[in-house]
């Protein structure tokens, strides 16, 4: 018992150190509320990953088989890469893009981060519960956790950038920098996965390197935004209720009276 309550908190650890030191960095804190959300949205998007995954094995060879070099790269880039990183930003999409609270340039990376550790907080108890390796729970919190996160940085600074490109009526670079946001991250999961996954030792090295070059870009781009935070600039008024963009005295979403 008290084995797996230490497996418990190594897996535990790593996801609530990185949540931490990215709410701190955050000089204007975003409400609780929508980070806890974010944050069990993650932990839900484990589940449609899980299922998408399911129905994927039954018609998709790659998904059952690692034998040949194609097959690999397939399933790091597709079966694993895509499904996952197109859930998170699917959550932190639903649940945040449109919020009022969305008004700084950093917000979209605490919002991505916070989807995407849920996500790896899920993940990382049922690997290292079913592994029961103290081994695999350190690998997993220098490796997999910071992974997850920085594939968020990369996918919350899009999105920042389309949000204010929202705001701007610019629509073709809004849509082109929510295309980046979920692209980018794929790029970088698929790159790591399969890395790992074939097993050769070349890629291994080249792991080394790329994950070396990952944590360091993730992380100056984190202070960038963090010390030089700018204001995404509302033309709109938002609903104080659903957080929708409104034009009148009534929210045409949820049909609230506006202060």
């Amino acid at each position: 018992m008290a084995y797996t309550g230490i497996l418990l908190i190594l897996a535990v650890l790593p996801v609530l150190a990185i949540m931490l030191y990215v709410y701190h960095k955050d000089g204007n804190k975003e409400p609780m509320k929508l980070l806890i959300r974010l944050f069990l949205s993650g932990i839900l998007s484990c589940f449609v990953v899980l299922t998408i995954s399911r129905i994927m094995e039954m018609f998709l060879p790659f998904m059952n088989s690692t034998e040949t070099f194609l097959d690999v790269l397939l399933y790091a880039f597709i079966g694993v890469a895509f499904i996952e990183e197109l859930c998170k930003w699917f959550m932190t999409y639903i649940v945040a893009y449109h919020q009022r609270d969305f008004d700084e340039m950093y917000d979209g990376i605490v919002y991505s981060i916070f989807v995407s550790l849920g996500f790896a907080f899920f993940e990382n108890i049922v690997y290292v519960i079913r592994t029961s390796s103290i081994n695999t729970a350190l690998i997993r919190a220098v490796s997999a956790v910071p992974s997850h996160a920085c594939d968020a940085i990369f996918m919350g600074y899009y999105l920042s950038v389309a949000k204010q490109y929202s705001i701007r009526k610019e629509k073709e670079l809004e849509k082109k920098n929510i295309i980046l946001s979920l692209v980018i991250p794929i790029v970088l999961h698929g790159i790591y996965d399969f890395c790992l996954m074939s097993g050769q030792s070349i890629f291994i090295t080249v792991f080394i390197v790329f994950i070396i070059f990952l944590y360091l870009a993730s992380i100056k781009k984190l202070k960038r935004l963090s010390n030089r935070n700018k204001k995404i600039r509302f033309k709109n008024k938002f609903c104080h209720v659903c957080g929708k963009a409104i034009t009148g005295e009534y929210c045409a979403k949820c049909g609230t009276k506006q202060i």
